[in-house]
């Protein structure tokens, strides 16, 4: 029996018994090796308490405290655990009979733990096996499932990599998601995504000046891709490689720097960015001579875009406000819209996001974006260009949006992409929009997965 519970129970389960504000614990000898694993388990439960990965990682106390390769060790157990959540519990399931009490419910992030090290990041079986023993003793609320823990470990350990190769692709993925994917790109192209997510997805750089990519790549090590991002190497270090500080570039993955190349030449237009943080698209356009306006409701992600355009020297006006109620003084010759969405493009990178978001999350933000796109034509002036973007794989944020919009209006016109727009990468869609997904340059390391329409206002 598959152990896994629903999301809503497996949240409430997961929050600690209180002593005092903290989680109750055990006072028990440290195994060697456990701090990683402790932390790794506080990142799950704060993350099965609603924050992302990203935002747990910068929360976690324990994770904070480390340093080094124990660091890196918590961060891939904590996203491995994650990105193969649906196939860790399955082989689990093997051996325990029925869900863990809510109060106990710890228990089952311990055993992926435990899992993800003998299965997928190949831990001796004796350090993967103890440290799970000693984090189920280390609170009074999963102790006396010590022995069940030794037990499963072990029988897992045993078993080996071997029982997650006859699993299907689609065991990783929440059924809404997988039937999105195989309801618009096809049964072998849904297996072929699944199969990108179980890597980490490689980091890319945009060059502010794009004739310097080159330049870049070489002097970072890194290589220049067939769209003109630069590709780092595996355990690039931002902020102290060359050119980081004098702004020559900026982290952003290379199917994210497509859209804004579609509103062509834009030097000395008025452009609208909205949605801009963190702003990667905003110094494009920037570094394109457009007068830009970066336009977003979250004033922390705001000021990063600030810092990025502080650091990277370009220019470019940040406004805090909520798209649709923002009544600008000009209308825009061009408008990109990098819409709010479930941002299933990007779980390789945020591997969260398969048991975060639901099939309501995906209709909620679907409508939101419909407003959006309305909101964004009554900005623009006729004959300008809208062009609309999500980092998602579901149609219903993508081809179904666009459609959409076309026949609530009736002076709109889509303006099919050309594949010399895209440096001839393979990834149009019939009517002529932008659609990458995970699976694409794959022997380069592949790309997130997003979606782009453009439009004419008439």
């Amino acid at each position: 029996m598959r152990p896994a519970m629903d999301q809503k129970s497996s949240r409430n389960a997961k929050k600690p018994a209180k002593t005092g504000g903290k989680p109750a614990r055990r006072d028990v000898q440290p195994a060697p090796g456990l701090g990683p694993r402790r932390a790794a388990l506080d990142v799950l439960t704060l993350v099965a308490g609603g924050r992302t990965l990203v935002q747990a990682l910068e929360d976690c106390r324990s994770f904070n405290a480390l340093a080094g390769p124990d660091r890196g060790l918590a961060h891939a157990l904590a996203a491995a655990a994650l990105r193969r959540r649906g196939s860790l519990d399955q082989v689990i399931g093997l051996h325990v009979e029925r869900p863990f009490p809510k109060r106990s419910a710890r228990v089952m992030d311990i055993l992926r733990l435990a899992a993800a090290q003998s299965l997928l990041l190949r831990t001796p079986d004796h350090a993967a096996v103890a440290t799970a023993v000693a984090l189920a003793q280390a609170f009074q609320e999963t102790a006396g499932y010590a022995g069940l823990v030794n037990s499963v470990a072990r029988k897992i350990a045993a078993a080996g990599p071997a029982s997650l190769e006859t699993l299907p692709e689609r065991t990783d993925t929440p059924g809404w998601m997988w039937r999105g994917w195989e309801r618009n790109f096809g049964p072998e192209t849904a297996r072929a995504i699944a199969r990108a997510h179980r890597r980490e997805a490689p980091l890319d750089l945009t060059a502010r000046d794009p004739g310097d990519a080159a330049a870049v790549a070489a002097a970072i090590g890194g290589s220049v891709l067939p769209t003109g991002s630069i590709r780092a190497m595996e355990g690039f270090k931002v902020s102290a490689a060359a050119g980081f500080a004098e702004g020559r570039w900026w982290v952003q993955d290379a199917a994210a720097a497509l859209p804004a190349r579609l509103l062509g030449d834009v030097r000395g237009k008025l452009v609208f960015d909205l949605c801009a943080a963190p702003g990667g698209k905003t110094m494009q356009l920037a570094a394109a001579g457009a007068e830009v306006l970066a336009v977003d409701s979250d004033g922390s992600r705001l000021k990063i875009v600030a810092e990025n355009l502080a650091r990277t020297r370009l220019a470019a006006e940040t406004i805090k406000a909520d798209v649709l109620h923002w009544t600008p003084e000009r209308r825009a010759d061009a408008i990109l819209l990098d819409a709010p969405c479930t941002a299933t493009g990007t779980i390789r990178r945020h591997p969260d996001i398969l048991w975060s978001k639901t099939e309501d999350d995906l209709k909620s933000l679907a409508a939101l974006q419909a407003k959006m796109i309305d909101k964004a034509l009554g900005l623009l002036k006729p004959g300008g260009v809208l062009v609309y973007c999500t980092c998602s794989l579901q149609p219903e944020e993508g081809e179904q949006q666009a459609a959409a919009a076309l026949a609530r209006h009736s002076d709109l016109k889509r303006g099919p992409i050309t594949r010399t727009e895209i440096d001839g990468l393979s990834a149009l869609t019939r009517d002529g929009d932008l659609r990458t997904i995970p699976s694409m340059l794959a022997a380069e390391g592949g790309l997130d997965g997003f979606f782009a329409a453009r439009f004419t206002r008439g």
